[in-house]
């Protein structure tokens, strides 16, 4: 097994785990690099496999509780070093049960990596047991430094291997694994691949190549999303980029894409849509574009096309998924698939015919 980069980890999503408020975790037991899972702690799956819980298959990563009852099960042999934050709640907030959890795992030595708008730097209560403990807290989402930041410059147009943007019709809707799977399966099929992220769970998940897009400050992003391109293209030599999309054109709260489609500059885009959802994620009354009008906002304000849907099967049976995906090229005419369920070898194959 391939070492993880910052070792053992337990990944915290009470109350979010199999819900969009628990995508950050999702992303953490589907894959990572970055951190050798152990568990998940969420009181509803207790005693249940997490990957059972979530994709209806086997991950032998074990759901917990609490923080105390996996550190017991786990034993002084296999104890985690870090406690991940596997929460990604609108607006980016930290419970209070959260925090709770996050003091305890402090006063057991446990280092603490998290991605929401509630810095733990800020809280001094917890930084003075961190600092008597010897602990290391990384908040993700912090702002880089100025002087670390690059702004646009167009050296993207240097970058000549095939580019592809992953969005989305709306936020929380599996962008991110989507690119993850087509980048493992590009990889699988003897070709160079390189995700670059665009969010902190990639970043999370061992990704080489990321910037924080909502942690940038908005100068810099377009900067900082061609300098991760560029570098990834330089130093790899990769076959094929594929950049994470965050949120969606239209989406009230989370309106992503545009810096990607403007300073990405990708060649193609495809699009990750649920078929059952009908409204926003986390916005009820604010009713989801259609398929159509955010393939024609995308193609029109890139000036490039989107050359397949991948589909998120939420709240569908199996039966149903691939009529959905028949449906969906009927009323598009572009192919569609469902990589997380049925793998991207047909969508790989596409993606070859459009190798430089």
């Amino acid at each position: 097994m391939k070492k993880a980069i910052d070792g053992k980890a337990l990944v915290y999503a009470d109350g979010a785990y199999n819900t969009p408020n628990g995508k950050t975790a999702h992303g953490l037991v589907r894959f990572t690099e970055r951190y050798e899972v152990l568990g998940v702690i969420d009181k509803k799956y207790a005693g249940k496999d997490a990957g059972m819980v979530l994709d209806n298959r086997i991950s032998h990563i074990p759901v917990f509780p609490d923080l105390t009852e996996a550190l017991t099960f786990l034993g002084s042999e296999n104890q985690p070093k870090t406690l991940v934050i596997g929460l990604a709640p609108d607006g980016g907030r930290l419970p209070a049960e959260a925090k709770k959890c996050i003091r305890e795992a402090l006063e057991k030595c446990m280092n603490v990596d998290s991605g929401l708008h509630d810095f733990l730097y800020k809280d001094r209560e917890l930084m003075a047991i961190a600092e008597k403990n010897n602990c290391r807290v990384r908040d993700v989402r912090k702002t880089p430094d100025r002087d670390e930041l690059h702004f646009f410059s167009g050296k993207i147009e240097e970058v000549d291997c095939l580019k592809v943007a992953l969005l989305g019709t709306d936020s929380a809707i599996g962008k991110r694994t989507s690119a993850w799977i087509i980048v493992h399966a590009f990889r699988n099929a003897g070709l160079k691949a390189e995700m670059v992220g665009t969010g902190q769970t990639a970043w999370m998940q061992g990704a080489k190549y990321t910037m924080i897009m909502d942690s940038c400050i908005n100068d810099f992003v377009s900067g900082e999303i061609e300098h991760a391109v560029h570098e990834a293209w330089k130093t790899e030599t990769p076959d094929l980029i594929v950049i994470e999309g965050q949120g969606s054109l239209m989406n009230p709260a989370y309106p992503g894409g545009f810096e990607i489609l403007a300073a990405g500059r990708p060649d193609f885009v495809v699009l990750q849509h649920a078929p059952k959802r009908i409204e926003y994620d986390g916005f009820p009354g604010y009713k989801l574009h259609s398929l159509q009008e955010q393939i024609n906002a995308i193609e029109t304000i890139s000036g490039k096309k989107v050359i397949a849907i991948t589909v998120n099967h939420e709240e569908m049976a199996k039966k149903e998924i691939l009529p959905a995906c028949a449906r969906i090229t009927r009323e598009t005419g572009l192919p569609a698939f469902d990589v997380l369920e049925y793998g991207a070898e047909e969508l790989v194959n596409l993606l070859k015919t459009y190798l430089k």
